[in-house]
């Protein structure tokens, strides 16, 4: 299969060197092109549209920031929609609302014909790079076999959780974990620090305990040093995140209380200017107080 890959981001660069790594053929596109560059030297090939690249492939994959980019460049002008045709498959990367997901395949189904499979990836940089992301997926059960293959080099885990859309309320769930467990790593460090315990050492003291987890491991270290560091991710997103997971929760008439505060207390301190900054910036929030 020769696959397209539109979203050369954080996550979209070291997914597509390892899909070049892994003997692929992938022609890419992205909005900022000077973001092009690295995989392009990796061998990837450059399309100078959106429309260029859905004609040469037979997969065309996206890993967005957010639901509307995809609406964007799935149904703009000169979009997948206005090239696609049957018989190829869209694979969304990106964290996108699960509701909004389900109208956009039948929308690019009765557009041109082509198929979606929602498939958010969870691990972060690390695990983009690693090839140790788990990816969730939503759609018909012979598309996600149809694509297991060319998932190989990215994943050590590929779930089917059901339908479309279904990919996407999965990566809810995941969010709303990896958020409350933020709020609470930056909670406990402020007291921890504000006790005279040496914060530093906490993950290594908690490492293999019920507490364990890999944002203590990761995200825990930075917060104890208060550190500001180049975001590998954004509070932004996970405040998205967040509020799609609020915004599922009304749709299904299921409660969602530790989310929603989290998703406040995240707005608040992202509206002190630490939107783009790494989520180990939270411990400020409560440094602040």
């Amino acid at each position: 299969m020769k696959l397209g890959f539109i979203g050369i981001g954080l996550m979209g660069n070291p997914m597509t060197q390892r899909l070049l790594a892994a003997g692929h053929d992938v022609t890419v596109w992205n909005r900022s092109a000077d973001k092009l560059t690295e995989v392009a030297a990796a061998g990837a090939n450059v399309a100078a549209s959106i429309g260029e690249l859905t004609e040469r492939v037979d997969v065309v994959m996206l890993c967005l920031a957010n639901t509307a980019v995809v609406e964007a460049v799935v149904f703009g002008e000169g979009g997948v929609a206005e090239h696609g045709r049957a018989g190829q498959l869209l694979v969304d990367f990106s964290s996108s609302d699960p509701e909004a997901t389900k109208d956009y395949a039948r929308r690019l189904q009765d557009a041109c014909g082509m198929s979606w499979v929602d498939s958010p990836v969870s691990g972060g940089v690390a695990g983009a790079e690693a090839g140790t992301l788990a990816i969730m997926c939503g759609g018909e059960e012979a598309d996600i076999e149809h694509i297991r293959p060319v998932l190989a080099p990215l994943s050590q885990r590929v779930t089917r959780m059901g339908g479309v859309g279904a990919g996407q309320v999965t990566k809810v769930c995941n969010q709303m974990i990896v958020g409350c467990n933020l709020m609470v790593l930056a909670e406990m460090m402020a007291l921890a620090k504000a006790c005279g315990v040496d914060a530093e050492q906490i993950p290594t003291a908690l490492a293999g305990g019920f507490a364990d987890s890999k944002p203590m491991q990761i995200t825990g270290p930075l917060m104890a040093e208060e550190s500001d560091p180049d975001p590998k991710w954004h509070v932004r997103t996970l405040l998205k995140d967040l509020d799609m997971a609020v915004a599922q929760s009304l749709r299904a008439g299921s409660a969602t209380p530790m989310s929603g505060l989290a998703a406040q207390l995240m707005r608040q301190h992202g509206s002190k200017g630490f939107l783009e900054r790494d989520p180990a910036t939270l411990i400020k929030l409560y440094k602040d107080v």
